[in-house]
């Protein structure tokens, strides 16, 4: 007899189906990759690449346990599914502050339809709420117990007080439906994959001092943030999905504090202790101060950052020298076979 077909959905009916939305982008790629380690997974990357791009995940494409769908959250989608990492938000100033209204609606429809999706097929769903639902804090660590001080009009609310509203979708959808639901508050994050533009921090300083620019210090570069290396917040999320009990939100994030012009420092001793700074304005409703408490997280996960920041930024500046060399060599290649065709 010959042997049997097997159908595309028996194959994924073998394994635990997990939906990834913003599976493209830095963090979601990550995840995707982390996700694909276990053999018992089917990984779901679902992106409209508006801030995401395909290049993270190319190398998975056309993998058995592997699909991509370019869609975007703002519209709802049928699929089974048993997990859902639901991080398709635009998560930096440049890219949210673009088209605003579109970002406060995939922060509240993009939950919206991912939390039926999650009723219907009886998946646990995560968000990747963010630091940002606590607005400029009085304060300081950020515990989630903290309600927040977030200006509902500014400029960055529409990131801000999207995020805030869909984390609200989350808990009624859990009191009302007992959709089993996780959410993590997501602190400044970085590491490979951080696209160049993105006006954050950690990759302006970098791409700044790459190029031989000044690094750009808003204000007199004596907020603070905090910063946690990808692996490590990967490491989190997962492990959150993964715990059998609800607490409530949950701080994800690196407890070290620096200054701007600390980590400028760090950036600069890396790549050139030379490079200069360039004191700008302090934009509107930028924070003062950010850091988390993590206890939650300690207890209940296990969890806790193991990545230095030094080394961290090492492995994110190798990784960003690498793209930029790359991105030459093609650049130069091209420009080569225009003048012989030229010619």
């Amino acid at each position: 007899m010959p042997p049997a077909v097997l159908n595309p959905g028996d194959l994924k009916r073998q394994y635990r189906r997990i939906l990834v939305t913003g599976g493209a982008g830095f963090i979601g790629s990550h995840m995707v990759d982390y996700l694909m380690k276990d053999e018992k997974n089917y990984v779901i990357c679902l992106d409209n690449l508006f801030s995401g791009e395909k290049s993270n995940i190319q190398h998975w494409i056309g993998h058995e346990r592997f699909e991509f769908i370019r869609h975007d959250v703002i519209n709802p989608i049928d699929l089974e599914v048993d997990q859902i990492y639901h991080m398709a938000c635009p998560a930096s100033p440049v890219f949210y502050q673009y088209d605003p209204v579109r970002t406060a609606k995939t922060s509240f429809m993009g939950a919206l339809n991912m939390l039926e999706l999650a009723r219907r097929t009886r998946a646990r769903i995560l968000l990747t709420s963010t630091s940002e639902v606590y607005g400029d804090p009085d304060v300081h660590p950020q515990v989630e117990t903290y309600w927040g001080n977030v200006n509902p009009i500014g400029i960055r609310s529409c990131y801000d007080e999207g995020k805030r509203i869909a984390e609200t979708l989350f808990f009624d959808f859990f009191r009302q439906y007992g959709v089993q639901i996780r959410v993590a508050r997501i602190f400044n994050t970085y590491g490979p994959r951080m696209l160049e533009n993105d006006g954050r921090v950690v990759s302006n300083f970098i791409v700044q001092a790459l190029s031989g620019k000044p690094l750009t210090i808003y204000g007199d570069g004596q907020q603070t943030r905090s910063f946690c290396y990808v692996s490590d917040m990967v490491e989190g999320l997962y492990r959150l999905m993964n715990n059998d009990e609800t607490v409530g939100p949950v701080n994800l994030g690196n407890p070290g504090e620096y200054t701007m012009l600390e980590l400028a420092s760090k950036i600069q001793d890396i790549i050139d202790p030379k490079a200069q700074l360039d004191f700008k304005p302090l934009p509107s409703d930028d924070p003062k101060k950010r850091r988390p408490d993590i206890t939650r997280a300690k207890e209940f996960l296990k969890w806790e950052p193991t990545v230095p920041l030094q080394t961290g930024l090492e492995l994110t500046i190798a990784e960003f020298a690498q793209r930029r060399k790359e991105w030459s060599e093609k650049f130069a290649a091209a420009a080569q076979n225009n003048q012989q065709k030229q010619e």
